[in-house]
């Protein structure tokens, strides 16, 4: 039998051991816990009131209006909303008609928008994603990538023929680039274009099935066109009389008939089939026999044939050329960053208004407590939410460089926009990809209801880690970049806007550490942004000259091939530190521009736990260059264990002003108060 049944004293003394141990995973207030989730012990020292309204206004920004827009149709067409289980091909359809009906029933336009103001256009993006990630995907495909491939590499001749049939799904194409053996190293694809001047066109062809374009959004079943990414071959244009091969140029060629949808000569696709997330988007592989288009379907930007098959371009070089072809599709990183954020809100809300409903254990004899009132809850949770608040700013800063980027097309600005696009991207959907995991593990076995989005979420955003540039390989473009800036400081060369610090770093911040400021410890200083950006600034600073030196060592013995391969992890590390340090930089702007002094406070809290919380993630390195002396290092973490305790308080209104309808929350644990009868409702209760 057992020992607790035969002594029942024993068995209450082994429960009220179990709730003290339990107890200690609390953040103890001054103020006796009273049982009610709605009080808020940490508003007695700081009394924050947020203000929903003012805070959601300020994060909205000027495309407010056209995001409700988008959410308001969907809400009033049920039979567009996507449900929790539903086959691939019903998806896929399911898919075309959400944005046929965006497009043409709610008369919303994102191509227009992508073209003539881009910040609205990655708002439609985001909202869209938001109804289903699916049909932002499906969206992306059809005007960012496809559209965007003609607008952006064509030419006027381009824009009047294919425009208005992009814009109106007259024309659903796709973009072929990646092929099966090469997806990252595009200089590298094997498919080819030779062109014929008997005929005055170039023939596409797929010589070899490691060519064969895969992974092809609306390939497989909508697509009519495609932008295909090929070898640029002139017949006797080269030495002795040999054929030339001038590089990656993209090609406007028709897949379907616009009339009957059947497959045209020499077009082959077959379905990439199911996959782990995104199955509303119709993935193909296509082989092209011999297809023969006009030599105008060239995307003539950067290169262009004349009807007797000369060349000309107004860059020199195929790298050049490729550097420039590859910079005007940028916009599907920004994309992607700008949306992962966005799918972070959905599965932070979800997570942080579950976890202040559920209550679990308490103090004796005293009322349950909510699981957001642990610790451990809080750390998994808080320093989250303040990073979603960071990259929302991070990403809103992004999306305002592309559009300055398009508007003036100014080379410094282009340089900007292409290494921290990368940046962020790699590192905003890798962050998003590791805390939907987090956040469903926090809503323990109801998180892993489907109907509570965390595996829909998980599954569709995977992607995003690999797609517009896997995320190894954008970090090293970023390493890649700031080596170069490091060896320009040093030849006097200017350094644009989110690369500038460098120049200081390189002097101040690479000083040996102050022994007073190593070791001060109080509050004011803690939360200083100066002190907090240097920290960030110092560590990047550190990790770049540590890695040249590095990389000037090994590539004597190595190569520089083989020496970068050596440092690689070193390089990701410092591209990574980098763009924390943008990320920071720009939320203390947002901080400080917000012209609301109650938001402006609740925001600098926000924005004080997310600096400090990775300042002590990272505390070894501070620690091993005495930047931060033991006293300090244990006050960072003190201060951080207390801020995450405050934004608990005011999580609900952080999560709240994100404005997500329950149409794109859906979860049941996630929606309201009254989650749990929608959540048994669910399951036939």
């Amino acid at each position: 039998m057992d020992d607790n049944r035969q002594n029942p004293s024993s068995g209450h003394e082994v429960a009220l051991r179990r709730i003290q141990r339990l107890s200690l995973h609390l953040y103890t207030p001054s103020e006796p816990h009273s049982g009610e989730l709605s009080l808020l012990p940490c508003r007695a020292k700081r009394n924050l009131s947020p203000s929903v309204e003012s805070l959601s206004e300020y994060m909205r920004g000027p495309h407010r209006e056209i995001q409700a827009r988008i959410f308001e149709f969907f809400q009033s067409r049920p039979d567009l909303q996507t449900p929790v289980e539903i086959s691939m091909a019903e998806h896929r359809q399911l898919c075309m008609r959400q944005i046929t009906a965006l497009v043409r029933e709610a008369g919303i336009r994102p191509f227009r928008y992508l073209v003539e103001n881009p910040s609205a256009y990655f708002a439609i993006a985001e909202a869209v994603g938001g109804v289903d990630i699916s049909l932002g995907i499906k969206m992306g495909v059809q005007f960012s990538l496809w559209g965007g491939s003609v607008i952006n590499l064509g030419t006027k001749k381009h824009k009047e023929k294919y425009f208005d049939g992009i814009d109106n799904l007259d024309y659903p194409g796709c973009f072929a680039m990646t092929e099966l053996h090469h997806g990252s190293n595009v200089q590298a694809l094997q498919t080819t274009a030779t062109f014929d001047p008997i005929t005055d066109e170039f023939v596409i062809n797929t010589p070899n099935d490691g060519a064969i374009k895969w992974w092809i959004g609306n390939a497989a079943v909508h697509g009519k066109f495609a932008s295909v990414f090929a070898r640029l071959i002139l017949p006797l244009q080269g030495k002795g009389g040999k054929s030339a091969d001038m590089g990656i140029h993209a090609f406007i060629v028709p897949i379907r008939d616009l009339e009957t949808h059947v497959l045209l000569p020499g077009v082959e696709i077959h379905d990439c089939g199911h996959k782990v997330g995104l199955n509303g988007v119709d993935n193909g592989a296509l082989r092209f026999s011999h297809v023969r288009v006009p030599r105008d379907n060239l995307l003539n930007r950067f290169g262009d044939v004349s009807r007797d098959g000369k060349y000309t371009s107004s860059l020199p070089t195929v790298n050049k050329r490729f550097a420039a072809t590859l910079g005007e599709l940028v916009g599907g990183r920004v994309g992607l960053a700008y949306s992962s954020v966005g799918v972070l809100k959905i599965a932070v809300t979800i997570a942080v208004r579950y976890s202040l409903l559920r209550q679990q254990f308490g103090p004796p004899r005293k009322p349950e407590v909510s699981v957001l009132d642990y610790q451990s809850q809080q750390h998994r949770l808080m320093p989250m939410l303040a990073s979603t608040y960071a990259f929302h700013f991070a990403t809103q800063y992004l999306v305002d460089k592309y559009s300055e980027m398009k508007k003036t097309n100014d080379d410094q600005v282009i340089g900007d926009v292409h290494a921290l696009s990368a940046g962020l991207k790699s590192y905003v959907t890798s962050y998003t990809a590791r805390s939907i995991s987090t956040c469903r593990e926090s809503c323990g076995g109801h998180g892993y209801a489907a109907v509570n989005q965390f595996g829909i979420l998980r599954n569709d955003h995977d992607i995003f880690q690999t797609f517009e540039g896997d995320n190894t390989v954008l970090l090293q473009q970023v390493a890649g970049d700031l080596l170069k800036r490091y060896q320009e400081k040093f030849k006097g060369g200017t350094l644009t806007m989110t690369w500038n610090y460098l120049r200081e770093s390189m002097s101040s911040y690479l000083s040996q550490p102050n022994p007073v400021t190593a070791r001060w410890e109080g509050e004011d200083h803690l939360r200083d942004p100066k002190f907090q950006l240097d920290a960030f600034r110092y560590r990047t600073s550190r990790l770049l000259q540590s890695v040249a030196a590095r990389l000037q060592k090994h590539s004597k013995t190595l190569g520089s091939f083989g020496a970068w391969n050596r440092c690689l992890n070193h390089l990701l590390t410092l591209a990574e530190s980098h763009i924390e340090s943008v990320v920071l930089a720009k939320f203390i702007e947002a901080v400080q521009n917000c012209p609301d002094a109650n938001t402006r406070e609740v925001l600098k809290l926000v924005c004080d736990l997310y600096a400090l919380d990775r300042i002590w993630k990272d505390i070894g390195t501070y620690r091993n260059v005495d930047y931060v002396a033991p006293n300090k290092a244990k006050a960072i973490h003190k201060l951080t264990d207390y801020l995450s305790f405050q934004v608990r308080g005011i999580a609900r209104e952080l999560v709240d002003a994100f404005d997500l309808p329950d149409l794109v929350i859906r979860a049941p644990i996630g929606m309201a108060s009254e989650a749990y009868e929608q959540y048994t409702q669910h399951v036939g209760f």
